[in-house]
C-alpha cells in the first residue's frame, strides 16, 4: 500500500518529464548565458600606451624641484612678453594695447597703470627705470622709441624756480644718503623736516641705498626734485647692512621693500625644504622670484 503511494508520487506522465528536461535546458542556458554573451561579443581592449607616454613626456618637461599652483601657473602666463612691435611712444597714458605691441607683459602693464593712477608721471626717459617691473633689459630695448627727454627742461618750472631760490640760500653740501641724519639731509635744498624723515624711513627697510638713484623710490621724490640734488648726492654701499638670508625669519624680512608677503613666505619655505641658499642663484629656482626683483635684493644679502 505505503509502495504503490511512494510509486505514484515519483512518477511522472512523459508529458510532465518533457517539462522538467525543457525547464532544466532553460536553467543551464541561463547559468550559462554570460559566458555564451562573453563568448559571442568579446569586450573591446583599449591601449593606454600612448596616453601614458604623453603623462611621461609632460611630467620630464617639468623642471625638477618646482612645484606649480595655480596662481604660480597665472604669474608665468602673464609675465609672458608678447612678440614686440616698436614705434615712437610717450609712455605716459599710453594704452594697454600698445604697451603689449612694445612687447610688455599683462603684469608689467598693470605696474604701470597703477603708478599711473596713484598720479605717477613720466618726465624723462630714465623714469621708465623707476617701475619695478621694468628690467634693464626691457628698458635698453625700448629706449630709442622712448619721445621724452634725456634729461628734462625745467627753466619753465615752478617748482624749480622755488628749489632755485632754496637753493641760493644754502651753501652747497655734499651728502652721503646711508650716514647723513635729518639734519645733514635738510642742507639739501628742497628737503624739509618732512621729506628727510620719510628718506631715512626708507634708508631704514631698505638697510641702505645702494645708489642713489633709489631716492626716487621715495614717496614724493619726483625727477625735478632728484636731478637739483643729484650732484649732491653720495652713496656708500659699505654702510648697507645686509642680511643674512640662511638666518632670516619672516619678520626680518618684512619691513624689506622689495618682496611681498608670499615672496617672503617662499623664500623661507624653499630654504627648509632645500636647505642654505650659497648664492644669489641658488635662488632663482624659486618660482615667484623673477630676475628683477633678485637683481633689485642681490646688494641686500649675505649667505
Amino acid at each position: 500500500m505505503i509502495k504503490e503511494q511512494l510509486k505514484s508520487l515519483f512518477s511522472f506522465s512523459k508529458k510532465e518529464l518533457n517539462g522538467l528536461l525543457v525547464f532544466a535546458i532553460l536553467l543551464t542556458g541561463i547559468i550559462f548565458l554570460p559566458d555564451i554573451h562573453l563568448w559571442l561579443f568579446p569586450p573591446k581592449t583599449y591601449s593606454f600606451a600612448a596616453f601614458e607616454k604623453e603623462i611621461a613626456d609632460f611630467k620630464a618637461s617639468i623642471p625638477k624641484n618646482r612645484t606649480y599652483s595655480y596662481k604660480q601657473l597665472r604669474n608665468e602666463i602673464e609675465e609672458k612678453e608678447f612678440e614686440p612691435e616698436y614705434f615712437p611712444f610717450n609712455p605716459n597714458g599710453l594704452s594697454e594695447t600698445d604697451w603689449k605691441k612694445l612687447g610688455l607683459s599683462a603684469k608689467q602693464i598693470r605696474v604701470i597703470k597703477n603708478y599711473e593712477s596713484k598720479g605717477g608721471k613720466f618726465y624723462r626717459k630714465a623714469d621708465l627705470q623707476k617701475i619695478y617691473s621694468i628690467s634693464a633689459e626691457d628698458y635698453q630695448r625700448l629706449l630709442p622709441y622712448i619721445m621724452l627727454p634725456d634729461k628734462q627742461n625745467y627753466k619753465n618750472s615752478s617748482f624749480n624756480s622755488s628749489v632755485k631760490q632754496d637753493f641760493k640760500k644754502r651753501e652747497a653740501v655734499t651728502v652721503d644718503l646711508n650716514t647723513a641724519d635729518s639734519a645733514a639731509l635738510e642742507l639739501l635744498p628742497g628737503i624739509g623736516p618732512a621729506f628727510a624723515s620719510r628718506i631715512l624711513k626708507y634708508r631704514n627697510k631698505l638697510g641702505g641705498f645702494h645708489t642713489k638713484e633709489q631716492l626716487l623710490e621715495v614717496y614724493g621724490m619726483d625727477s625735478a626734485r632728484y636731478y637739483i640734488l643729484e650732484n649732491q648726492l653720495l652713496v656708500n654701499p659699505a654702510a648697507i647692512k645686509k642680511l643674512n638670508i640662511n638666518t632670516a625669519e619672516f619678520a626680518d624680512l618684512k619691513p624689506f621693500p622689495y618682496l611681498s608677503y608670499k615672496q617672503m613666505n617662499a623664500i623661507i619655505q624653499y630654504r627648509r625644504q632645500h636647505g642654505n641658499f650659497k648664492n644669489i642663484d641658488d635662488m632663482k629656482d624659486i618660482a615667484i622670484l623673477n630676475e628683477d626683483i633678485l637683481r633689485k635684493i642681490a646688494p641686500y644679502i649675505s649667505f
